[in-house]
């Protein structure tokens, strides 16, 4: 692998090669970048090493030494590797990264959901379905969740945030990388194919016919669908529901966070 070693990251001479790291800071910017650009963030060693065995390419590694040596078992040949002090990090990319380690990597394409669906194997299966979900870190939980419970697949609207956002992917501890998911082309029309894939869709809401979870019996193939933070799920989407659940709560508290409210409904709609 090409290493190359520098105590100034603002050199002009390999601004080309760095550009993927800069302007960190501007979410905007980067949300629209990255998809363009064919290119996601993997931060963090651990997360570089599921991005790596999950068979995604590098463009190139951003590293300190001692993130170098960490590792230099799993670095593929090829990708340009930059060593540099994690001081100098901020003044390329305008954050504090601390923890000395990014990748760039190519994005890999985007599943259809149809091409979920065909991915899926038969009989028992569960999906998470976002909708508007805007909150890159409750992305990353909402993936996190899903992996620790043993959903399938995850299908996000349109306009959900960006799974492969670096902060999403952060704080879903990379599993966002390993885990199938599919952006809808059609909202809420898609939930249709689903439904043809023999899918229960189950909105978690609070509204007056819904039912406690715990308090019905799962179908075999379910897709638990989940709103935006604050607003909750849209009328269309809620009107393509087959059914709605809520979680029992005390009735002082009336929502829980999106992400903590995945996690209790995939807990308690678990396959045995």
């Amino acid at each position: 692998m090409p290493l190359i070693e520098l105590d100034d990251l603002t050199d002009p001479q390999h601004a080309g090669s760095l550009r993927d790291y800069t302007a960190l800071k501007d979410v905007q910017l980067r949300a629209r970048r990255e998809p363009a650009e064919g290119l996601y963030l993997a931060e963090g060693v651990e997360v570089i090493r599921r991005a790596l065995a999950a068979g995604h390419v590098p463009r190139s590694l951003l590293l300190s030494r001692s993130r170098f040596e960490d590792l230099a078992d799993v670095l593929p040949a090829g990708a340009a590797v930059f060593v540099a002090p994690v001081a100098a990090f901020a003044d390329l990319t305008g954050v504090d990264l601390h923890r000395g380690a990014l990748a760039s990597m190519q994005r890999p394409a985007q599943r259809s959901v149809p091409d979920l669906l065909a991915s899926l194997p038969a009989g028992p299966a569960r999906l998470v379905v976002l909708e508007d979900v805007v909150d890159h870190t409750n992305v990353g939980a909402l993936f996190r969740s899903a992996a620790a419970f043993g959903v399938d697949g995850v299908v996000v609207s349109p306009r959900c945030a960006d799974p492969l956002y670096r902060r999403s992917v952060r704080v879903s501890m990379g599993t966002v990388l390993h885990l199938p998911w599919a952006r809808a082309a059609s909202w809420p029309g898609d939930l249709d194919l689903l439904r043809s894939a023999g899918f229960a869709v189950a909105a978690l809401a609070l509204a007056e016919d819904s039912v406690a979870l715990g308090s019905f019996a799962v179908p075999e193939r379910l897709a638990l669908l989940l709103g935006t933070e604050g607003d909750g799920l849209s009328r269309r989407a809620l009107s393509g529901a087959d059914l709605v659940v809520r979680i029992p709560m005390d009735p002082r508290v009336d929502s829980l966070n999106v992400a903590a409210a995945s996690a209790v409904a995939l807990w308690e709609t678990r396959r045995a």
